[in-house]
C-alpha cells in the first residue's frame, strides 16, 4: 500500500494583525494545507510571544518567530543609508527596505520545511505585493506564490472583519485606531482609514516614537556620530553595533521631535497614496552621512552619487533590492565609501537638527586654500584667469558662429 502523501505546506508572512490572521485561516480553509506562520522580528516592538500563540490558536501547524534585527540593520538599512536613498525626494523607504529580508527568510524556511508555497498579506492595490514577489522570484523563481487579496472574494475591511468574527479571530482594528500602521527598526508608517482624506491632518495621539516639537525638551541635546567606511560606527564616542546605533539614535532624535513626514507618494501601481511616517534615526543618519560625504568625497563623486539617488531609491521602493541593477549601483556607491570616515556633531532641538562640526583626517576641505584672509597659500588667484578663459571658450565660439 502506498504511503499517504503529507499535506501541502505553505509558509505565510505573518504579523498577527487583521489581514494575516484572516489569511492564515482562509489558507487552511481553502487549500486544506498545513500553514507555517513566519513572523520576522525587524523591530516592530510587539509581543511576539503573543503573536506566536495567536498563530497557533488560529490554526497554524507551526509558528516561527525569528529575531532578524541585527541583520536588518547591518545588511539592509546601513547599505541603503550609504546610498542616501530618498524616494521622490521625501520618503526614507522604511517599509520598502524590510520586505526583501522577510521574503528571503520565507523562501529559506520554505526550503527547510519542504513547503511548496509561500503567501503574503499584501493587497492588490499596494506596493508590498510587488516587493514580496520580486524577492521571492530572485531567491527561488520556482516557488509557488499565493496572494489571497488577489484570489478571494473579500472586497473590504468590513468583510475582512466579518470573516474574522465568523472564524473566532480577534480583531485588532478599533475606532481608536482607524488606520493601518507598520513598524520596524527604521520607522513607523501610517496609512489608510482617516488618512485617506487629504483634508485630515494626522492627530497628535497617532505618533508613537516622536514627540511633538512643541512638547519636546526645552534644552537642546548635542550628539556626535562617528563614521567608518561610510557607516555610523559610534555614538558620542562609544562604539556600537548597527542595531544599537539605530536604537539609540531613534530614541534621542524621537525625544526631540525629529523625523516626522506627511507624504503623498506614487505607488508602484501608479496611483497616489498618502503616508505619514516617523523615521527619527533614519532622518538623522541620512542627514549626517551627507555631511560626512561633503568633506570626504570630491564634487564629481557627490554629483555622480546624487544622479543615481532617484533610480536607486525607486529600485528599493519597487522591490528591486535583489536585482542586478541595484547590486551594480550599490557596488559603485560602496566603492566611494572607503574614505568616508570621521565625526559629525549635531544638536537636536524641537524638531530641528543643527550642524555643529564635521571632522575627518581625510577631509578635502582646506581652510588655508579657501580662506579670503591670506593669499600666500598654495592657491594662486591668478590661475583663475586661464581657467575662466577655457570655460568661456564655447560661449565665444558660439557668438562668432551666430555673427556670420
Amino acid at each position: 500500500m502506498a504511503a499517504k502523501k503529507d499535506k501541502n505546506k505553505i509558509v505565510l508572512a505573518y504579523s498577527g494583525g487583521l489581514d494575516t490572521s484572516v489569511i492564515l485561516k482562509w489558507l487552511i480553509n481553502t487549500y486544506k494545507a498545513d500553514v507555517i506562520a513566519y513572523c520576522c522580528d525587524v523591530g516592530q516592538k510587539e509581543d511576539l510571544a503573543a503573536v506566536k500563540e495567536k498563530a497557533l490558536k488560529t490554526g497554524a501547524s507551526e509558528a516561527i518567530v525569528e529575531d532578524m534585527r541585527s541583520e536588518f540593520a547591518k545588511d539592509y538599512i546601513f547599505p541603503m543609508l550609504r546610498g542616501n536613498a530618498l524616494y521622490e525626494g521625501a520618503y526614507l523607504l522604511g517599509t520598502s527596505i524590510a520586505r526583501p529580508l522577510i521574503a528571503k527568510r520565507q523562501i529559506e524556511i520554505a526550503a527547510e520545511k519542504g513547503a511548496e508555497c509561500v503567501a503574503h498579506g499584501a493587497t492588490g492595490k499596494g506596493n508590498d505585493q510587488v516587493r514580496f514577489e520580486l524577492a521571492y522570484a530572485a531567491v527561488n523563481p520556482g516557488i509557488k506564490v499565493i496572494a489571497p487579496w488577489r484570489e478571494w472574494n473579500i472586497a473590504s475591511r468590513n468583510e475582512l472583519v466579518k470573516y474574522a468574527e465568523d472564524n473566532g479571530i480577534t480583531v485588532p482594528v478599533t475606532p481608536k485606531k482607524p488606520y493601518s500602521s507598520d513598524r520596524n527598526l527604521f520607522h513607523i508608517s501610517y496609512e489608510g482609514g482617516i488618512l485617506e482624506d487629504l483634508e485630515n491632518a494626522p492627530d497628535e495621539s497617532m505618533f508613537e516614537i516622536t514627540a511633538s516639537p512643541e512638547k519636546a525638551p526645552d534644552k537642546p541635546e548635542k550628539v556626535e556620530i562617528g563614521y567608518g567606511n561610510g557607516n555610523p560606527v559610534s555614538l558620542n564616542g562609544k562604539k556600537m553595533t548597527p542595531l544599537k546605533i539605530m536604537e539609540n539614535v531613534n530614541s534621542i532624535a524621537g525625544k526631540h521631535g525629529i523625523g516626522r513626514a506627511d507624504i503623498v507618494e506614487t505607488r508602484i501601481t501608479g496611483m497616489k497614496s498618502r503616508g505619514v511616517y516617523e523615521t527619527p534615526g533614519g532622518a538623522v543618519l541620512n542627514f549626517a552621512h551627507k555631511l560626512m560625504e561633503s568633506i570626504t568625497l570630491t564634487g564629481e563623486e557627490i554629483e555622480l552619487k546624487n544622479s543615481l539617488v532617484p533610480q536607486y531609491s525607486k529600485l528599493i521602493y519597487e522591490g528591486g533590492w535583489f536585482s542586478p541593477e541595484l547590486k551594480a549601483i550599490q557596488a559603485l556607491i560602496d566603492s566611494t565609501q572607503a574614505g568616508v570616515n570621521g565625526k559629525v556633531g549635531l544638536e537636536f532641538y524641537k524638531g530641528n537638527m543643527k550642524v555643529l562640526y564635521r571632522r575627518s583626517k581625510g577631509s578635502l576641505y582646506s581652510q588655508n586654500i579657501v580662506t579670503f584672509e591670506n593669499d600666500k597659500g598654495s592657491y594662486s588667484q591668478n590661475d583663475a584667469t586661464g581657467f575662466i578663459h577655457l570655460k568661456s571658450l564655447r560661449y565665444k565660439l558660439r557668438k562668432e558662429y551666430e555673427a556670420q
